[in-house]
């Protein structure tokens, strides 16, 4: 087994104690009249609390991760603090890519943009939080085409994406489309049936057919040996069975030496690797990104926004139409726009009062067909879909005037039972003939949250409808003393007590609005 490098740094062993919050929709916020089944998600609120929110509902269902964390570069921007203390970034950084890694499915990726004040500690923090086994590679984003001739040093040109897989082993990403520039490199000159091809070598630089000793004679007699110090590329076999497709060119007097066809048909369905350095000239630069944000936002333009054709990029290689992306860092909102226009469902977190002023605004003209900036044309957008916005839920503890912990009085009976579901670990999901069968986890196992004094006939009524191997939890504010359900395979746990160790101690709250507890399965589940 590898040694395990850790990263250390004051704060680390008192991870910060999470809440688990409920999700609420605001209907008045959303905008899902042309999608009512949409699944798409924005969340104003904590981007830490929110990921704990869906982390029961979620966990290993999110296909793509892109997530543009503050640098800790020490400046102060209008729309979020970019100057941490070092132990503190990684603090920061450190609880969210746990949750956010549990959140991966198993063929799932995560990238993440950063630069170099924090990239390599970021490195080697994602090394243990993903396995440095999982890691792909760091791609440079040329973000700038101008050199800053007062830089002090060296002209800041290009940031990182961090990649890693949730499993190596299994993920691949997909190809990238071929472009109008590498097809003008394929010719025709022959007029082969298959269409334009353009000439590559018949050898390699290693293999393991015969090195030196292979040799091969064609139909018009011409013998082939590869070069010295290289290995065939194809067996005899191959060989042949091109010669007699008409797929080996000799030149155009027939005295060249031989090498493959390699038409642009068959290539066309395979796509390119992407390489791991982007130049602006693909895939958008910062002037690009704010001009973006200047056409939904003129007034208030984001200070680090991402181009569209960036996050393009990275959903095409990892993710496809239908799956599912997340991005709890959404700032301008880029991730969500893009992919909502690529057909994708996505998950967008934004804490700032720009969850509204930039993020909503983005998704609207999206949705509407007016946003004709980013990658719109490129990807034939003309308006559709919708999404949902949610905010996140008050705490569930408040005290009273006597500093006693008291269940928050926005909190409703279907409310509370949402709430204590989720932190039990059941899915909250009312069955619509046995009203005990309010939450489950795995098969047979329920968990009742009731507002209600729990008495003996209460719990020996339910008892009596209990199926074979049905197990119960009821959570309720009271109960009679010496109260035993174990005969019926029920347990009893007091609310608020029981939640004291998990949950936040908070006073105040807005009464919110209707629950909607998120929906993360397959496209069509």
């Amino acid at each position: 087994m590898a040694d395990k490098l850790e990263l250390r740094w004051s704060g680390k062993d008192e991870p910060p104690h999470i809440e688990p919050r409920l999700l609420i929709e605001n209907p008045a916020l959303s905008n899902a009249a042309a999608d009512p089944q949409t699944e798409n998600m924005l969340i104003h609120g904590d981007n830490l609390l929110a990921l704990k929110a869906l982390e029961g509902q979620c966990a290993g269902r999110v296909k793509c991760i892109y997530i543009d964390p503050p640098y800790n570069t020490g400046s102060a921007f209008a729309h979020y603090s970019d100057h941490l203390g070092h132990s503190q970034w990684l603090q920061l950084m450190y609880t969210r890519l746990n949750i956010l890694q549990a959140l991966l499915s198993d063929d799932g990726s995560i990238w993440i943009s950063i630069d170099d004040d924090e990239g390599h500690y970021l490195k080697v923090l994602c090394d243990e939080v993903f396995g440095r086994n999982n890691f792909v590679s760091t791609v440079v984003w040329e973000k700038k085409y101008t050199v800053a001739n007062d830089a002090k040093w060296l002209s800041d040109n290009h940031d990182f994406i961090l990649v890693y897989a949730k499993n190596k082993e299994i993920w691949r990403p997909n190809r990238l489309p071929r472009t109008a520039a590498m097809n003008r490199a394929y010719k025709n000159p022959d007029h082969h049936p298959k269409g334009v091809w353009k000439s590559t070598p018949l050898h390699a630089k290693s293999g393991s057919l015969g090195g030196a000793a292979f040799s091969y004679t064609f139909q018009n007699g011409v013998v082939y040996t590869p070069p010295p110090g290289t290995f065939p590329r194809y067996s005899a076999e191959s060989l042949r069975r091109m010669d007699e497709n008409g797929e080996i060119w000799f030149g155009k007097d027939g005295t060249s030496i031989p090498s493959r066809k390699t038409f642009l048909c068959d290539l066309k369905r395979q796509g390119v690797p992407s390489k791991t350095i982007w130049h602006f000239d693909e895939v958008g630069h910062n002037h690009e990104a704010r001009r973006e944000v200047k056409q939904f936002n003129p007034e208030e333009v984001f200070a680090t926004p991402k181009p569209e054709r960036l996050v393009e990029r990275i959903l095409l290689l990892a993710s496809d139409p239908g799956d599912l992306v997340l991005d709890s860092f959404l700032g301008s909102g880029t991730t969500a726009a893009v992919a909502h226009k690529m057909g994708r469902r996505y998950i967008g977190i934004e804490m700032g009062d720009h969850a509204y002023t930039h993020c909503k605004a983005r998704l609207d003209a999206v949705v509407a067909g007016t946003d004709r900036g980013g990658v719109t044309e490129a990807v034939g957008w003309q308006g559709g879909g919708g999404y949902r916005f949610y905010e996140l839920a008050p705490p569930l503890l408040n005290r009273d005037a006597c500093g006693e912990p008291v269940i928050g009085g926005a909190y409703r009976a279907e409310m509370l039972a949402a709430a204590v579901a989720l932190r039990e670990g059941y899915t909250y999901r009312p069955d619509g003939t046995l009203f005990w069968k309010q939450s489950f986890r795995g098969e047979g196992s329920y968990l009742f949250a009731t507002t209600r004094h729990l008495t003996a006939a209460l719990l020996a009524s339910i008892g009596e409808t209990m199926g074979e191997g049905e197990r119960l939890v009821i959570a309720s504010p009271s109960f009679d003393g010496g109260l035993d359900g174990t005969r019926f395979r029920i347990a009893v746990k007091e609310i608020p007590q029981e939640l004291l160790e998990r949950c936040a101690l908070a006073t105040g709250g807005d009464t919110p609005h209707i629950v909607h507890p998120p929906v993360c399965g397959a496209a069509g589940e």
